[in-house]
């Protein structure tokens, strides 16, 4: 709860005139609990885990020929039923597991100093700690999932979330109860060493599902913004480490790809994109000289 009871008084603490955002902010927050403005962090999840994968439900469904060459793996499809019942899997974890942890969370959230008060955090300062919380997060979720593969890991928790070789956007959160609270420490990593304000907390929250969301989704499109993140990895390189499945030892990290580069684990991959260009070559080459053309995609090839 902000210590002021009106805007002047907001302002003189400042010692000058408070933003149009800041003005806002003591609108609506003014008058709520710090415990109250953090439990809106069960609100953003929810909405984000199911609204943001609703259009990439949509082409899975409808099958729109327009975007078909953009899916990963064409001949993987689900059913509507199929598409619900991980959405109604993915809710039970969210209401019983993840939304309890939030509350009970709190304490920890004040004491790494999460703060609600004045000044709001600059835009530059926001992308900072953002940039932060993404290569921590991406680090320790790298070596995190890598234990998961080996064979203890895998069997006994994370072999859920591999139920889905060929992912769906609301597959991102789909696991078991136990992945779902070990992956949160890497989460928390970021915002517990660089503490920020709780509205960089909510973005911060929101960007990761969202970036998880977005390479699940089963999609590569050309135009994703995401192209022009350094070192992201995206959808199609996801994808591969769920095409494999239990015995894919690549392709571990949860946002970029330095970890893979940096420890080994992306030459599998890396073979493959090199396997695919040549027959892709090959194919070329071969309908030319039969007065043709044959078009062959990554997807295509690994789709079969």
């Amino acid at each position: 709860m902000l210590p002021y009871q009106t805007l002047d008084e907001a302002s003189d603490a400042l010692g000058r005139n408070l933003t149009y955002a800041e003005t806002l902010w003591f609108q609506y927050s003014a008058r709520k609990s710090d415990y109250f403005l953090y439990c809106h962090t069960i609100l953003l999840l929810f909405f984000v885990f199911s609204v943001v994968p609703l259009p990439l439900v949509f082409l899975e469904l409808a099958r729109l020929g327009g975007f078909e060459r953009f899916k990963i793996q064409p001949k993987a499809r689900l059913s509507s039923a199929q598409v619900f019942r991980c959405y109604k899997d993915v809710m039970r974890m969210f209401f019983f597991v993840v939304g309890p942890l939030q509350i009970v969370s709190y304490p920890s959230i004040r004491m790494i100093g999460i703060r609600t008060g004045f000044p709001l955090p600059s835009g530059w300062e926001i992308f900072a700690q953002l940039s932060v919380y993404f290569v921590v997060e991406d680090y320790s979720n790298y070596w995190i999932h890598r234990f998961l593969h080996n064979k203890w890991g895998y069997e006994k928790i994370h072999r859920v979330h591999h139920e889905y070789t060929a992912p769906i956007g609301f597959a991102a959160p789909y696991a078991h109860w136990a992945e779902v609270l070990i992956l949160g420490i890497p989460s928390f990593l970021g915002p517990a060493m660089v503490p920020g304000h709780l509205i960089t907390f909510w973005l911060w929250i929101a960007l990761r599902q969202i970036e998880a969301i977005e390479t699940h989704s089963g999609y590569d499109f050309p135009w994703s913004p995401t192209k022009y993140i350094p070192f992201y990895g995206g959808a199609e390189y996801h994808d591969y480490h769920h095409y494999v499945g239990g015995q894919s030892q690549n392709n571990f990290a949860s946002v970029f790809t330095y970890c893979d580069y940096i420890y080994g684990t992306d030459k599998g991959y890396r073979y493959q994109k090199k396997l695919f260009q040549k027959l892709k070559g090959e194919l070329k080459a071969g309908g030319q000289q039969n007065g043709g053309s044959h078009h062959i995609s990554t997807q295509d090839l690994k789709s079969d």
